[in-house]
């Protein structure tokens, strides 16, 4: 099992604090350093600093790490045109080494969008240009020469298809529980399917429906989930970083990772035995470097 740190800098978080975790990831041992992609908070509350950038984040994250993943879960489909996200993660790609992934879905969060002028179309047409991208952009660095496109939302004619990423191509990452179109599109275009924030039987049932959506395909993908992590020494320890998030022990014990070190053993794999190789650890302090030592010192190794 491969654990991943998994950040929400739209929370407040500029891009020194997100360098110092980066960087306590790959001194850790952790296997990669991802992020949110949103331009502010998610409901009420202080929002410190705002967001930050995703790509131009993990762009220089590249030049300060050298070893760990970077990614994205999720950029929207609605935030960037698909040739210049393509560009855009290919160049992250050169900068690091060939160590990008890109989670990419249709994006959600109707506020955002309004409070900087991204336009938000309904839940269908979000799906028909998610689909649209994830064709142009496989298409872009897949293409040897010239590639061109002509779909409902978007038309590419002669682009030279330039810059190519060091991978070929970069991972993609598709998530969510969708029954019908999440699964079809996951099963042509991902090289991982991710189910964030479910329950052991949600997760279960996810996965059921991408296995046979691969099967049908013939592709075979990396199955991961992502959970709030809250690991303590013991139960004060706990209940301290459970109250740091706003939340108390109990919720995230039943609707993420949390405990003491063999409580959160435990339920790792209970995700691994249905099929998940990577655990996304959402942290939400991330003024707390402590706790990534204490999961790298007493989960990492027993996972």
């Amino acid at each position: 099992m491969k654990l991943r740190i998994f950040t929400e800098p739209q929370e407040g978080a500029t891009y020194d604090d997100l360098l110092a975790v980066a960087q306590a990831t790959e001194r850790l041992g952790f296997d990669a350093f991802f992020r949110s992609d949103h331009y502010q908070a998610i409901g009420a509350g202080d929002p410190g600093p705002g967001s930050t950038d995703a790509w131009l984040t993990l762009a220089g994250l590249a030049r300060e790490t050298a070893t760990i993943r970077l990614g994205t879960l999720v950029t929207p489909a609605t935030f960037r045109l698909p040739g210049p996200l393509a560009i855009s993660v290919a160049q992250a790609d050169q900068m690091s080494g060939g160590r990008i992934e890109l989670g990419l879905g249709t994006g959600w969060y109707d506020a955002e969008h309004h409070s900087y002028g991204i336009p938000f179309p309904p839940v269908k047409e979000r799906f028909d240009r998610f689909e649209e991208q994830l064709a142009i952009i496989t298409g872009l660095w897949a293409a040897e020469k010239t590639f061109s496109y002509s779909g409902t939302h978007y038309q590419l004619t002669d682009s030279p298809a330039l810059p190519k990423p060091v991978q070929s191509p970069p991972p993609i990452i598709i998530g969510g529980f969708g029954a019908t179109r999440t699964p079809r599109l996951a099963a042509t275009y991902a090289a991982e399917y991710n189910i964030p924030f479910r329950s052991l039987d949600d997760v279960a049932t996810g996965f059921a429906r991408v296995r046979a959506a691969s099967a049908e395909t013939g592709r075979s993908l990396v199955y991961s989930v992502a959970q709030t992590v809250c690991v303590g020494a013991d139960e004060a320890e706990v209940a301290r970083r459970a109250a740091a998030i706003g939340q108390s022990p109990e919720e995230l014990r039943s609707g993420g990772i949390a405990g003491t070190p063999e409580e959160v053993v435990d339920k790792i794999g209970r995700f691994g035995e249905l099929g998940a190789e990577r655990v996304y650890l959402q942290v939400m302090d991330l003024s707390d470097l402590d706790h990534l030592d204490l999961i790298a010192r007493e989960v990492m190794p027993r996972v």
